[in-house]
């Protein structure tokens, strides 16, 4: 499926999308971009697609409380376990007035907006395990008001999210210091027990690894992990999820152009769409694997004996098949694995616990720790 990935087409999203004068949330621009947006997924077979009204308070960057929208749309698969994608359509100029001021926000965020809706175009040429989501949100830009509401709603409706995968900024590859990096991608995650985003994004570098070529069709296209929820300072719409003990990461370029971002020079013309491509097709496989995943292990334990060997336990399902991952406990990434099928325990030989960290996963899911 990953040559079904367009860069062409991703690169017409963005320019359409940029051609509004602002989809500043509190303008009505930001309302006929949405319903373009809808219009597109309405194209895509199967989908089932919603403009979601929510109430957005008065408070920085909005002078009014009001109603707002933002766009949902929906692949039903066999269950109704969620693996969602997404980026946010609204964008702001922060040196000009909200309503009139020229903010096309290309790579920030359109180009996350275009990703998710290439995914849908693709993904739709399938049947899935699970049912995938893809979201245009609004509000990011005044203090991520649309994924919080969303988020709530996920919460308030219990939704089975299984993981959720934000693009904020993927189609840039050079800074303001004339800095390139077209090969890899940077994934933030946030530690916690309330739930496995951590995890989440060690899965996605594992699966991803060396499956696509950099713009120059040679260099392996990376997942660079970096430990920590956002960039210093600042935030995404994955957070909220977080908040509210979801699985949640962030994709986002390596090298950012500051001076591009809020402005009016925030243009598809500074879009690399070959590199846009090499990030849609790193969220495909991650989506790809988690939307066929069965059932997590629980009780991963490890056997307290003294061996050269590390014996690992968990209660399975019945018919789910299970893989084995260790890493050296200074690695941030998985450096090994073994499928063992539909057993309830496995032998890792010649790898011992007292410097390695073990999980278990289903088959295309996200590893458990075992303990």
């Amino acid at each position: 499926m990953l040559d079904q990935i367009d860069p062409k087409r991703l690169h017409a999203t963005v320019e359409a999308l940029a051609k509004w004068n602002t989809r500043n949330t509190n303008t009505p621009e930001l309302t006929q971009a949405a319903e373009w947006i809808a219009s597109e997924y309405r194209k895509i077979p199967g989908m089932q697609v919603e403009i979601w009204h929510y109430t957005i308070p008065k408070g920085r960057r909005v002078p009014e409380e009001k109603q707002v929208v933002e766009v949902i749309a929906k692949l039903q698969g066999e269950d109704d376990r969620l693996v969602m994608v997404g980026g946010h359509m609204d964008s702001i100029n922060l040196s000009a007035d909200i309503f009139s001021g020229r903010a096309p926000g290309a790579n920030d965020d359109a180009s996350g907006t275009a990703l998710a809706l290439e995914l849908a175009r693709v993904m739709s040429t399938k049947k899935w395990k699970h049912s995938l989501m893809f979201i245009a949100f609004s509000g990011e830009e005044q203090g991520l008001n649309g994924s919080q509401a969303l988020a709530k709603r996920a919460k308030d409706e219990n939704w089975q999210i299984e993981a959720f995968l934000n693009n904020d900024m993927v189609s840039n590859t050079t800074n303001d210091l004339g800095k390139k990096d077209d090969s890899h991608v940077r994934v933030f995650s946030e530690e916690s027990d309330k739930h496995q985003s951590r995890e989440l994004a060690r899965f996605i570098e594992w699966v991803c690894r060396g499956k696509v070529k950099s713009p120059d069709g040679k260099t392996p296209f990376e997942i660079k992990l970096v430990l920590r929820k956002d960039r210093f300072g600042r935030g995404g719409d994955h957070s909220p999820f977080n908040d509210q003990g979801f699985n949640a990461v962030r994709f986002v370029e390596v090298e950012e152009a500051y001076t591009r971002q809020h402005t009016p020079n925030d243009l598809p013309e500074f879009s690399d769409p070959k590199y846009h491509a090499c990030i849609a097709k790193m969220n495909l496989l991650a989506m790809s694997a988690l939307a066929q995943a069965g059932t997590q292990p629980s009780d991963v334990l490890i056997k307290r004996d003294q061996s050269h060997h590390t014996t690992i336990s968990w209660h399975k399902t019945d018919g789910v098949k299970y893989m084995v991952y260790w890493r050296d406990t200074a690695s941030a990434v998985w450096q090994g694995s073994k499928e063992v099928g539909e057993a309830d325990h496995a032998v890792i030989e010649n790898v011992n616990k007292d410097d390695h960290m073990f999980a278990v996963g289903a088959m295309g899911g996200i590893p458990v720790p075992a303990k």
